[in-house]
Order: structure tokens, then sequence, then C-alpha cells
């Protein structure tokens, strides 16, 4: 099985941060006969959002910190 791949990671940021737009949006729950529904929790939102942008910095490219580069004179 194939691991997540960084398209994939990015995908789930733009949908959690969607999600959050909409929640902040619109009504957080509503009844119906009786019984309440909640759309979503924020906080589970954030978290959710936090572990994919966390996984997108995880599968990003990046310069290593540590090389060092040497320069040569014509001594």
């Amino acid at each position: 099985m194939a691991g997540i791949t960084l398209a994939q990671a990015e995908a789930k940021v733009t949908a959690y941060l969607d999600a959050i737009d909409a929640l902040l949006t619109g009504a957080q729950s509503y009844s119906i006969a009786g019984r309440t529904v909640t759309r979503a929790n924020l906080k589970d939102l954030e978290g959710g959002l936090k572990y994919w942008e966390g996984k997108v910095i995880e599968l990003s490219p990046t310069t290593n910190p540590r090389v060092t580069y040497v320069q040569y004179s014509d001594r």
C-alpha cells in the first residue's frame, strides 16, 4: 500500500480550511424534531488541520540546513 502523497496532504489541508470557513460563517448546530445536530466541532477541525499541515511539512522537499558551502580560493 502506498503512503500519503504531498498532493493528498495538501488537499486535506484545503478541505479542513474550507470546513472551518463553513463552520465560522454558518450555524454550528440546529434542531430537528427535538434532536440537536452539531455540524462540527471547531477544536476537532483545528486538530485535523494541524495534523495535515504537519504532514505537508513532512512530505515537502526541503533544503538540508546542515549543508555547508566551502569557498575555494585560487592560491
